[in-house]
């Protein structure tokens, strides 16, 4: 590996990520799990499961075993760019439950490693760890776990909202620039990069970043992303 090529030192200074979300778990948040009963649950809580009852796509990645329909997310994504090649090495950030992973090992990654702050169940072909990754040193064990540069970085990574417009914002768009700088630092050349970000949300700085380092960026709306939901997809294609 040239000089070029090695991934450069974490800066010291690093955004951390927000707190585990409580009162649940990855296999809860992808409903391939049973669902606890309402009985002391908000309406809030009640509703979300009611919308995930009704949702064709959770039905979907329920009957074909899915971890959650984020996997048809990602699936539509790859089938347009043709990011997951047969004997790619995949980073997943923000992990949970695992539909991204499945995907990836399903379509012929040598090796997949996914991190969550959330615990996720094991995935046969993938290495899957519970840490921040914004913690000092979790960058690295990553690509020490994966065996050298990553050839797809994925980041679904997303955060308790507080309910407060401009702090849920700055958050979004901290998680965008962490993922977006791990990117940069660490994919071969070639490589590719996929974020979540969300319609209206001002990540000017991190997409200039992120077209002097590709040669291509592209937003991209899923079928399977909810309707009325603010949420796109940055894809990033081809590291210079």
């Amino acid at each position: 590996m040239s000089d070029d090529e090695k991934p450069a030192s974490a800066p010291q200074e690093r955004r951390r990520m927000v707190k585990p979300p409580t009162g649940g778990t990855a296999a809860g948040r992808g409903m391939g799990g049973k669902i606890k009963t309402a009985e002391k649950k908000s309406i809030s809580s009640i509703e979300w499961i009611k919308r995930q009852l009704a949702d064709p796509w959770s039905e979907k990645a329920r009957a074909e075993g899915w971890r959650s329909r984020a996997a048809f997310k990602f699936s539509e994504i790859d089938d347009r760019f043709h990011l997951v090649k047969r004997g790619s090495r995949v980073i997943d950030l923000g992990a949970a439950p695992g539909g991204w992973v499945q995907v990836c090992v399903n379509r012929g990654a040598a090796s997949v490693v996914g991190v969550d702050l959330l615990p996720i169940e094991p995935i046969p072909g993938s290495t899957l760890i519970q840490a921040d990754f914004t913690d000092p040193g979790v960058d690295q064990q990553l690509i020490d776990l994966l065996g050298g540069p990553p050839d797809l970085v994925l980041s679904d990574m997303a955060h308790n909202t507080v309910g407060h417009r401009q702090t849920d914002h700055l958050k979004i768009i901290a998680l965008i620039e962490v993922a977006s700088d791990f990117a940069i630092r660490t994919l071969r050349p070639g490589g590719h990069f996929v974020t979540k970000n969300f319609q209206g949300g001002d990540a000017g700085r991190v997409l200039a970043e992120l077209r002097a380092a590709f040669q291509e960026v592209k937003y991209v709306k899923p079928a399977a992303s909810r309707k009325g939901s603010s949420e796109v997809y940055l894809v990033a294609l081809n590291r210079k």
